[in-house]
């Protein structure tokens, strides 16, 4: 479609979410209104992060119910065949609106697992992508395990094929909303002959199935936004393998690609931002102090070569074209720019942040102090990103992958 025409359904876009959503308030309004939060990872019970998730999914029915929820996805699958343009339109027109603030499991229901199944999983299973991509179902990510994050390939939770059956042991961790999850998305060791990226299956999961144990993590923040799973003599029925037995590295990575094509923003705010501690600065009085204004000044233009990182690889997507480095260096910055909002923050609050007065906006600030570190880990270490623009952009030699090839039966994992 022309430009003409991408305008003409950014138009109609636009115009669906203002009957739809309320539009956002405007930046520098927001000191000492309504509750204080700056947590990266929520700090909410299950009986809150249930009304959350409820409150959530009645805008995302709405969304997908208009034709807005799967745009990039082809028709031939309940999507609406739009290239990535549309995607990204949608995405900066809904910034504009007051959006329920969204969460990694809706996230990765809409962004990866329902995605994934609509292009991946059999007639029978097309049904099951339109609960999730709805959000009518919720689905989690059973990826990584305690010795397998960075290198997912080398994933020791095992499938044995019984009859109509496959039977797995193993164990998952930090999985995402895996408490309020229908499904997960599990990838599964079932050929340790072949090398370890061949002999990987995808699964569909209950999470209520028999042998499932969830723990959830309690972080230094206070949250328990992640879990580890247990799986014990777990039976999955054949007809819920996502794609033919040793695909599931193919159709992993395949999935972790989908996220950038999604409709809409799709995450929510994490933690506290440049605006936030300018309005901080300005409340307690220190926004004239020379130093803090250099400290302000650092903060705001990272953030915007953040953004402008963020600009290029959204143009990327737009034209079909893989991100590549790109994405690795947004997700550098975005986590260095965590770390340097609460540097600054703490920096201006002082003694504040140690203890909670009552005083709005001040000790909630901790919430994003402690969380920020974590952010170095999730979605991909800095180490890995840092191994990406090395290998891909500076053509620094690779690590050595002596065991790329070797039967999985054969790697040393002591």
């Amino acid at each position: 479609m022309s430009d003409a025409g991408v305008e003409r359904w950014r138009q109609e876009a636009r115009a669906w979410l203002a009957r739809t959503l309320p539009p956002k308030r405007q930046s520098g309004t927001g000191w000492g209104r309504g509750t204080a939060d700056f947590s990266i990872f929520r700090n909410v019970t299950q009986v809150e992060e249930r009304a959350l998730l409820d409150g959530i999914r009645i805008y995302r029915r709405q969304r997908y119910d208009a034709g807005y929820g799967a745009l990039t996805l082809p028709e031939s699958v309940g999507g609406a065949g739009l290239a990535p343009i549309y995607a990204i339109a949608f995405s900066q027109e809904e910034s504009a609106f007051e959006v329920p603030a969204s969460s990694e499991l809706i996230s990765v229901t809409t962004g990866l697992v329902g995605p994934a199944v609509a292009l991946f999983g059999s007639p029978d299973q097309r049904q099951l992508a339109h609960d999730l991509l709805r959000t009518d179902l919720l689905a989690c990510q059973l990826f990584s395990e305690p010795g397998a994050g960075s290198d997912l390939a080398s994933l020791r939770c095992r499938a044995v094929r019984d009859g109509e059956d496959w039977v797995v042991d193993g164990q998952k961790v930090w999985t995402s909303g895996a408490r309020f999850a229908d499904y997960g998305m599990l990838l599964a060791r079932t050929d340790p002959t072949v090398a370890k990226q061949a002999g990987i299956t995808a699964f569909l999961l209950p999470m209520d199935s028999p042998g499932v144990e969830i723990r959830p993590i309690r972080q230094m923040s206070g949250a328990e936004s992640f879990n580890e799973v247990f799986l014990s003599e777990v039976r999955i029925p054949d007809r819920l393998r996502l794609g033919e037995p040793g695909a599931g590295w193919r159709i992993a990575t395949s999935t972790l690609g989908l996220e950038r094509t999604s409709s809409g923003s799709g995450g929510r705010r994490k933690g506290g931002t440049f605006d936030d501690v300018l309005e901080l600065a300005r409340a307690l009085g220190r926004s004239d102090d020379p130093v803090v204004r250099q400290r302000l000044a650092d903060l705001y233009v990272r953030s915007m070569l953040h953004a402008a990182t963020t600009a290029r690889v959204a143009r990327a997507a737009a034209a079909g074209e893989r991100p590549g480095p790109a994405s690795s260096i947004g997700k550098l910055n975005a986590s260095a720019n965590l770390t340097l909002v609460a540097d600054v923050a703490a920096e201006i609050l002082g003694a504040r942040l140690t203890a909670e007065t009552g005083e709005w906006g001040t000790f909630a600030w901790t919430e994003h102090l402690l969380g920020a570190p974590g952010y170095h880990l999730a979605g991909g270490t800095d180490e890995i990103q840092r191994n990406i623009i090395a290998e891909r952009v500076l053509g620094l030699p690779a690590e050595p992958r002596p065991d790329r090839n070797l039967p999985f039966a054969e790697l040393d994992r002591s």
